[in-house]
């Protein structure tokens, strides 16, 4: 990590300046910020930590989000984006723009979240309330780890940014160490989190609970086989009881319309447990662009930027939709969809760019004249890090764990209310098979895809690059869409067309380093060092 960027990184801790109503991120005077006199008071830790809720992720959410997340997954795919064909394709490298902000935005939570922990810790505040900001902090950075520890493997482990501005030269910690600091980190937020968020779009501790549901899952299946088949039970079922932590016992409820989900005035809902949270009308940094890069066309957003007409769907993730399922309309604009929220001074608008492809919707919300919150290239809605319907798979996946099959009467239920939401019939059954299928119509688009695949990845390896390699990413299929059942069939009277892809083998799960980090700091590519725990992790979390 260069030594540049850490810098940046302290000089941002308190530079978030937040306006509007009802909300818990708001500006503090630089007057105030000096060792002396700041840390005082709760209301200096809430202004410490407000920044963790949008500025230090900017460059992460901007393009790698659904760039990785869903483009490399191939959920999505841009022929003249290059900031989502490389992962699509499988040919990103160490230049990859999206991959060398994402690494830095990562690093910068890591160490905005490592300067808040040590100033709270040296206050004199009473402890219940500096644990809790504390674990605030923590959060925030075992999060940013645990997309590290997805996407790179070994990793630089950072307690102390000051350490690495005197000596930035330093070895990675192995993947393992990296996993075991990023549930040390989620169990310390799941134990001093509050019960309910003070204030709307702040975490809470069934925020770290659901957070562990999903790490215990992929640690479970890491070992030094990658082709084992199975995982470990006993984080399965740590993973079910953190799911069960949630869902028994947290405040969130699914909203009764997936579609609603996505619009702006339904920020902060009660489906949702962790959000990044722009700034309506807010500065570029602490706003929302990603509406710019998914519209189709200007009319949906006025006069602002709408660059996202060859942003689209693939063909594998289209052929996932059953006939009546109510979230492709909500995830992916068909010709003829009518979206009564869009231009609503012309009474809504309806989709007919093409009938070749499906476009993006979710994320995309319309003009300002649509919505007072929304200004130039930012939408002001919420991107979802995690919510309830994830934690209800993680649940049923835990359930599932080594077995071919369950009926479980509850993992079945949790299921089937995702499913009756989307207009579906229930399963009777689940196996591994329903389970990513609905884990992929469900969160798509919310950058979450590829991760799915690289925890499958740790215990079934060939399995997986099996899987990547029969979407066929090379192809180029010309299709006839029909939206009314949800249906693809391949356009016969046009010629496919084909671009190249990268290798498909077991090198795809490790992404590169950025090439201006090894360059700074060369042992990134030497054996990574086992990591120094100080602390124990803590017991009877359930």
């Amino acid at each position: 990590m260069k030594t540049n960027k850490i810098i940046y990184t302290l000089a941002i801790v308190f530079s978030l300046a937040w306006t509007g109503c009802d909300t818990f991120l708001e500006s503090t005077p630089d007057d105030r910020i000096t060792g002396e006199n700041f840390y005082q008071t709760e209301e200096d830790f809430k202004a410490a930590t407000a920044p963790l809720y949008n500025k230090v992720w900017f460059d992460f959410n901007d393009k790698f989000y659904y760039g990785l997340g869903d483009g490399r997954a191939y959920n999505l795919y841009a022929p003249y984006s290059d900031y989502i064909y490389p992962f699509s394709d499988l040919t990103e490298t160490g230049l990859t723009g999206p991959l060398v902000s994402a690494w830095q935005s990562f690093y910068n939570v890591i160490q905005q979240s490592n300067k808040v922990i040590i100033g709270i810790t040296g206050s004199s505040v009473n402890e219940s309330v500096k644990n809790q900001y504390i674990a605030e902090a923590r959060f925030m950075r075992g999060a940013a780890y645990w997309y590290l520890v997805s996407l790179w493997g070994d990793v630089i482990i950072s307690e102390n940014p000051n350490e690495l501005v005197s000596n930035p030269i330093v070895n990675t910690n192995p993947r393992a160490d990296v996993y075991e600091f990023v549930m040390r980190d989620l169990e310390y937020a799941a134990k001093y989190l509050p019960e309910q968020a003070a204030q709307s779009g702040r975490l809470t501790k069934y925020s770290a609970f659901g957070m562990l549901s999903r790490i215990y899952l992929s640690y479970a299946g890491l070992s030094d086989n990658p082709n084992s088949g199975t995982r470990d039970q006993e984080y399965l079922d740590m993973a079910k009881k953190a799911a069960e932590m949630v869902i028994n016992n947290g405040p969130y409820e699914l909203m009764e319309n997936y579609a609603e989900l996505f619009k702006i005035e339904n920020n902060n809902n009660s489906e949702s447990l962790f959000a990044l949270q722009w700034v309506p009308n807010g500065d570029y940094g602490v706003n929302n662009t990603q509406q710019a890069y998914f519209a189709a066309g200007s009319e949906i957003t006025g006069d602002d930027a709408a660059w996202g007409y060859w942003t689209r769907a693939s063909v594998d993730v289209l052929q996932e939709y059953e006939s009546a399922d109510l979230r492709r309309k909500a995830t992916w604009m068909g010709y003829g969809d009518f979206y009564p929220e869009i231009s609503k001074a012309a009474g809504g608008y309806t989709y007919e760019k093409t009938q070749e492809a499906l476009n993006v919707k979710k994320g995309v919300v319309g003009s300002t004249k649509d919505n007072a919150s929304i200004s130039r290239m930012n939408s002001a809605l919420n991107t979802y890090m995690m919510r309830l319907a994830e934690v209800y798979l993680n649940y049923a996946e835990a359930v599932l764990g080594n077995s071919e099959s369950t009926s479980d009467a509850t993992a079945l239920m949790y299921v089937n209310m995702l499913r009756e939401r989307a207009g579906l019939d229930d399963k009777a059954t689940l196996t591994y098979d329903d389970l990513i299928h609905e884990r992929r119509v469900e969160l798509c688009m919310e950058g979450q895809y590829w991760y799915d695949l690289v925890r499958r990845s740790y215990y079934k390896q060939q399995e997986t690059i099996n899987y990547i390699t029969a979407q066929d990413r090379g192809t180029i299929f010309p299709i006839l869409y029909d939206t009314s059942t949800n249906t693809v069939t391949e356009d016969t009277s046009r010629d496919r067309g084909s671009r190249a892809i990268g290798q498909i083998d077991e090198s795809i799960f490790l992404l590169p380093l950025p090439e201006s980090e090894v360059v700074q700091n060369p042992l990134l590519k030497e054996d990574p060092v086992p990591y120094e725990f100080i602390e124990e992790r803590i017991a009877d979390l359930f």
